[in-house]
């Protein structure tokens, strides 16, 4: 009878721990570049939380951004299709100069309310949902809080602060703090009151910083630190190369670039000792990455230079070029208790749609996304088998990047560039710095490539740019 007893008591508990639903937290940095963290390889830059962070995650080393500009890649994440599926291949509103040889085709400003995205799926699920920080998708009524988030901080049209990092913020989705408050604090601090909120339920918390996108402000805590850092190397002259009519930063030697990045990691370490002391640290899967390249390249005509390097990266944002869009991804799936593990698997943006529905066992249909579910490399150090991964930039961008398009299959990487009407091709297994171009040794690979790309791109109806009519050769208006 006590036995029977017993197993009446059981059965519902291992019921209860069965159906216990994991919570995401996904942390998203913008324009934090694939050597800026401590982890990653940087001496001048300081990040102790995220490398602790990195000790007791999965490591992503060929993790991708979906685009090398960071709408595209927000709304890939929202919705685990291509920017190109989306037609969001442009940050919002875009470069459109009337000066250049080609015009960029028209995309769309804001992400589509008939978008199925993860917060909506998420929520309809019983989660409960909550943004705070950068949003980049669209201005009135398609706001985060429109788009399946309960609550919405800070989350509006514009790519940068527009009222910098200290109160005043002048956003209309975050009322002003203290004089002073800084913005990163004051995002991390709404996110630690949404997690007192929660209760029992399962959560997506989805914080993304508006650091390290510009305007460069330093950190008026931290920039003594690393001003006397900077002095103690002596009088290193900064280094620079020229790419296109671009410049690209050869040294990390910003130091409000480096207060900002410490005062992000201040924020991380918060963020995770809240989750272990409310016990949420063991069941969430705590994603942190960026949504493009680091700003490391800008054009010549720039009054400054670009504040972050990423090599031995080639050029950086806005450009697709490893640079532009190789980013840090660190995973940490709930219920991890392994150590540090390499993953060299290539991910990419668009599949964090799928695979966070598959760690929450929810039913999607894959058909209707181009993201993959990449959990068997979490859970099972898996090969994923993924064949190829393209990228489609057919517009201008203030780093000196002229509109083209790029694919990866396997080692091997080919751009197009339709100004000039020209191809490059690179193994990157062997040439990470993607300085040997290979197309003339490699014809008929380069040309095979190049017809995938294409065929990707038609099968997507992609836009392309057009002949600018009032441009010539000289470059000047007729």
């Amino acid at each position: 009878m006590l036995k029977n007893l017993f197993l009446l008591l059981l059965v519902p508990l291992l019921f209860s721990c069965a159906e216990k639903k994991q919570s995401f937290l996904f942390i998203l940095v913008d324009d934090l570049g694939w050597t800026d963290l401590g982890y990653s390889g940087s001496t001048f830059h300081e990040t102790p939380n995220i490398d602790a962070l990195s000790k007791v995650s999965i490591q992503f080393t060929n993790a991708y951004a979906s685009a090398s500009i960071c709408s595209p890649t927000r709304a890939s994440i929202m919705t685990g299709k291509h920017p190109v599926r989306v037609n969001i291949t442009d940050w919002i509103p875009g470069y459109d100069p009337k000066d250049q040889k080609l015009s960029g085709p028209q995309d769309l400003n804001a992400l589509p309310l008939k978008e199925m995205t993860l917060a909506e799926v998420l929520q309809d699920n019983g989660y409960k949902t909550f943004f705070a920080g950068k949003w980049h998708l669209g201005s009135d009524g398609n706001f985060p809080e429109d788009q399946g988030f309960d609550i919405n901080k800070g989350g509006h049209h514009a790519g940068s602060p527009p009222g910098g990092y200290y109160s005043p913020y002048k956003n209309p989705k975050l009322s002003d703090g203290p004089e002073g408050e800084y913005l990163t604090d004051r995002l991390t601090n709404e996110s630690l009151g949404f997690l007192d909120t929660i209760g029992k339920d399962p959560f997506f918390l989805f914080l993304a910083y508006y650091t390290v996108h510009t305007p460069i402000q330093p950190n008026k805590q931290y920039i003594e630190k690393f001003e006397k850092k900077l002095a103690a190397q002596g009088n290193i002259l900064n280094s620079y190369k020229e790419e296109g009519i671009g410049i690209t930063t050869l040294e990390q030697r910003n130091a409000a670039y480096a207060s900002m990045l410490y005062a992000l990691d201040k924020n991380i370490g918060r963020l995770i000792d809240k989750l272990k002391k409310e016990g949420l640290y063991d069941n969430t899967t705590i994603v942190f990455t960026s949504d493009n390249g680091g700003l490391s390249t800008l054009l010549k005509n720039r009054k400054h230079y670009a504040p972050t390097s990423v090599l031995p990266l080639r050029a950086g944002k806005g450009w697709l070029y490893e640079g532009g869009i190789r980013i840090p991804l660190l995973i940490k799936p709930s219920n991890y208790s392994d150590k540090a593990r390499i993953c060299t698997e290539p991910v990419v943006s668009h599949d964090f749609y799928p695979t966070f529905l598959s760690l929450a066992n929810i039913k999607y249909d894959p058909g209707m996304i181009d993201g993959i579910d990449i959990s068997p490399a979490l859970n099972e150090n898996r090969s994923l088998n993924r064949s190829e991964l393209f990228w489609h930039y057919p517009h201008y961008h203030g780093s000196g990047w002229t509109p083209g398009a790029a694919i990866l299959q396997g080692n091997w990487k080919l751009i197009e560039f339709y100004e000039t009407e020209s191809i490059e091709l690179y193994n990157i297994s062997e040439d990470l710095s993607e300085t040997n171009n290979l197309a003339p040794k490699y014809p008929e690979k380069a040309d095979s490539l190049k017809n995938r790309l294409h065929e990707l791109q038609n099968s997507m109806n992609a836009n392309f740019t057009v002949e600018n009519l009032d441009f010539n050769s000289m470059g000047v208006k007729n």
